[in-house]
């Protein structure tokens, strides 16, 4: 089993969700974050006064995939959030040891769908 950690830019967000869902990987915890990478943010002037803004809104993905799914997950990810600009995300792929599904206590693949 893998965790997929994806942070890509908010407005990519339904593209990779629709990228996603044509590869059948349904399951998926999207939440917002913030941070900075690369691009190191960026000025604006707010009231006359100068305001320096390096954390910037990014939407990050969390999908636990079995072994079969992972490369599949990390492609729609890819295929999804790419514009070929800085800025546009990373993914990391992590080793999954146990998932637990509450309501039934299934463990392992199963428990993960």
């Amino acid at each position: 089993m893998k965790l997929i950690i994806a942070y890509i830019q908010p407005e990519r967000l339904n593209a990779v969700k629709q990228a996603l869902y044509e590869r059948e990987v349904y399951k998926m915890s999207v939440t917002n974050a913030m941070g900075c990478g690369q691009q190191m943010g960026y000025h604006e002037s707010y009231r006359g006064v100068d305001v320096e803004v390096n954390l910037l809104k990014k939407v990050r993905i969390e999908i636990g995939v079995n072994d079969d799914f992972a490369d599949t997950a990390v492609e729609g990810i890819i295929a999804g959030a790419r514009t070929n600009t800085i800025g546009d995300g990373k993914i990391f792929k992590l080793d999954l040891p146990e998932c637990i599904r509450i309501r039934t206590g299934e463990t392992g693949n199963e428990a993960i769908g």
